[in-house]
């Protein structure tokens, strides 16, 4: 894809990118720190409504292995492990949404159960551009629910990375976003 001139229309959307989903966290992604110096790229353009999700889950949230989910437990909140990367450019972030944050439902996408579709219509956005971790569970869900609510969705390729519980479950998760009418740029297609 060329150069993508982004405005007011537009919103990046900069999913989970937290100490425990990154290497040596909790849960881990491989190579999900690698991503950071090209979202602070992204956060670094001018003209368009930033956004960061977060998991910040209660101590005995329904996803952890103790409550019968599948995950170690992560991203408790006000823990270290639910901080942003530190090398992230947070201070250019103008809306912060947590997410799965009540001990009885999961959230993968940044759209369950929060204010975002609201926050985004009521900023005039109309395209979204989904990056962060990890590919194959919230970017994911991230980008399907957006294009549930209506909005274009663009899945920043390069500035994502999979868990791969199975391996291929990232590659499926691309298709699956395809299939859904998401389109896919690098990071580097993107200007203000």
């Amino acid at each position: 894809m060329s150069a993508i001139s982004v405005g007011p229309a537009d919103g990046l959307i900069v999913v989970d990118l937290q100490v425990d989903f990154c290497p040596g966290g909790a849960l881990g992604v491989p190579e999900g720190d690698e991503i950071v110096p090209l979202v602070n790229r992204l956060l670094t353009v001018p003209g368009w409504f930033r956004v960061a999700t977060r998991d910040w889950h209660p101590a005995d949230h329904i996803s952890f292995a103790a409550q019968g989910g599948i995950w170690p437990p992560h991203c408790v909140a006000d823990s270290p492990g639910a901080a942003f990367h530190p090398d992230m450019a947070q201070g250019s972030i103008d809306l912060v949404v947590s997410k799965a944050a009540q001990k009885d439902a999961e959230a993968y996408s940044g759209f369950d159960g929060t204010t975002l579709p609201v926050e985004l219509r009521e900023k005039g956005v109309r395209r979204i551009f989904v990056c962060g971790l990890a590919t194959d569970y919230c970017v994911r869900a991230t980008a399907l629910d957006g294009r549930k609510e209506g909005f274009e969705v663009v899945v920043l390729e390069d500035a994502v990375r999979a868990v791969d519980v199975e391996p291929g479950d990232g590659e499926r998760a691309v298709e699956e976003m395809r299939e859904a009418g998401c389109t896919f740029a690098r990071s580097e297609d993107i200007s203000g």
